[in-house]
């Protein structure tokens, strides 16, 4: 007979005490490895500023951005493979497997960004191979959201889900926040402007492989989780397309609930860089500490509105997000743009984090608990990963497409129009944490 697994991964009859310490090492180590993916991503858009001219040698300022925001895009558009891939490893091998395989995909995706040759010495190989790497790393992110937030919603408590899974988005902006503050460490200590943009630029993605390959080493370890074990041990199909379409309303909620939250996260992350030194016209130095500055802000928010949903519920969290988003996102970011120097930016952004982090802190294990453990894994991965490829890697690019067309406060329009929509759907769905998938199937293991 087999031993019943507690949720951290140890036997049925351990102390609680050992349980939870458990439980917390595999959150811990689940979430440094987030961290390290989402820094090698967000590498890439901290640092484009330095090295669009090297890809992108013959055209103005804003159009070398658009270029560079495109290959950012089209990064997106590969996620849902990659959902659908290491969400099928996640759902069939475990959601270790998918942790260590994803990791392992960034690690050559950033190096290749660091050893790619520039326009000079390779011509139209050079955006080509910027391309293949950004796809790679698409892939690799696009299966990492899934298996992580699969795995740290079935690692947390019933009592304290909400908190601990809202440390995949403490390390999801960790991630860029150590971006930047390499770029800052870069720019003030290190290196001239002038090398930054000549090599300078390659430094940050050979450290993102080599914190890849760190993230592997740490990922080797984790425990299994008690909800895949369960699952397996039924022998029924799990994972794959076919089992994900008996899901189809599950399936919406995560595209409705994805478009407007994702939109809002890249509007404040990666485009808000571009904006304050495009738009605001802050220095570069100044853009990179007003956007460390609101990341760190953000980042402390999200464990705070993770546990107030433990206490309150996800719905009221979704529908305050999705409320003043809609009614405050054209107001906000008009005044960003009107902002008289960077310590008024940032406030006006740190505002904005006040309601994003409503949407942030909670929304990967509200899409865990709608899914049952077969296909957790492929269910939240696929759909988000689907939504934020539409929605919020185009973000960048339209949003400086409608800077071009010269109608800029055209795309604060556009946001709060997919913000509304997200409100139809957070103000029709039921709160996930009363009807979890994840204590329902822990309950009739117990």
């Amino acid at each position: 007979m087999n031993t019943p697994l507690s949720p951290a991964g140890l036997p049925g009859g351990a102390p609680a005490e050992r349980i939870e310490a458990g439980r917390l090492r595999s959150i811990l180590i689940g979430s440094a490895g987030n961290l390290v993916e989402w820094y090698d991503f967000y590498t890439y858009a901290a640092f484009s500023l330095y090295f669009a001219n090297a890809f992108f040698p013959a055209q103005d300022a804003t159009a070398q951005m658009m270029s560079t925001a495109g290959i950012f895009a089209l990064g997106f558009f590969v996620r849902p493979l990659g959902g659908l891939v290491f969400g099928y490893l996640g759902d069939r091998h475990g959601r270790r497997v998918a942790l260590m395989s994803s990791v392992l995909l960034m690690c050559f995706g950033s190096l290749l960004i660091a050893c790619a040759p520039t326009h000079a010495v390779a011509g139209a190989w050079a955006p080509a191979l910027l391309l293949l790497a950004r796809l790679l790393q698409g892939l690799s992110l696009g299966g990492e959201y899934g298996s992580s937030a699969t795995y740290l919603s079935e690692m947390a408590g019933s009592r304290h889900r909400g908190f601990y899974a809202s440390f995949q988005y403490v390390t999801l902006i960790g991630g860029q926040l150590l971006a930047l503050l390499v770029l800052l460490v870069l720019q003030h200590w290190v290196l001239s402007d002038a090398e930054l943009r000549a090599w300078g630029w390659r430094i940050p993605f050979a450290i993102g492989a080599g914190l890849a390959l760190l993230a592997l080493r740490m990922r080797r370890d984790l425990a299994e989780t008690a909800s895949f074990e369960a699952a397996r041990q039924k022998k029924k199909p799990m994972g794959g397309l076919a089992q994900l379409a008996r899901h189809p309303r599950e399936v919406l909620l995560v595209v409705g609930l994805t478009m407007g939250g994702t939109l809002a996260f890249y509007v404040y992350t990666t485009y808000m860089q571009k904006f304050l030194r495009l738009s605001v016209g802050l220095s570069d130095s100044q853009t990179t500490a007003v956007s460390a500055a609101s990341l760190i802000f953000a980042m402390l928010l999200q464990p705070i509105y993770g546990a107030l949903s433990d206490r309150i519920g996800r719905r009221p969290m979704l529908v305050g997000f999705a409320v003043l988003g809609t009614l405050f996102t054209v107001p906000l970011l008009s005044a960003i743009r009107q902002a008289q120097g960077p310590w008024q930016a940032f406030a006006l952004i740190a505002c904005a984090w006040l309601i994003v982090s409503g949407y942030t802190s909670i929304n990967a294990v509200v899409k865990a608990e709608l899914f049952p453990a077969a296909i957790r894994a492929t269910g939240v991965g696929v759909p988000y990963a689907f939504a934020v490829s539409v929605f919020g890697g185009t973000a960048e690019y339209a949003a400086l497409w409608f800077k071009q067309a010269g109608i800029e406060s055209g795309f604060y329009w556009y946001a709060t129009a997919v913000i509304a929509c997200t409100l139809l759907v957070c103000w029709c769905m039921r709160d996930t944490r009363s009807t979890s998938l994840i204590d329902a199937e822990e309950a009739v293991a117990a």
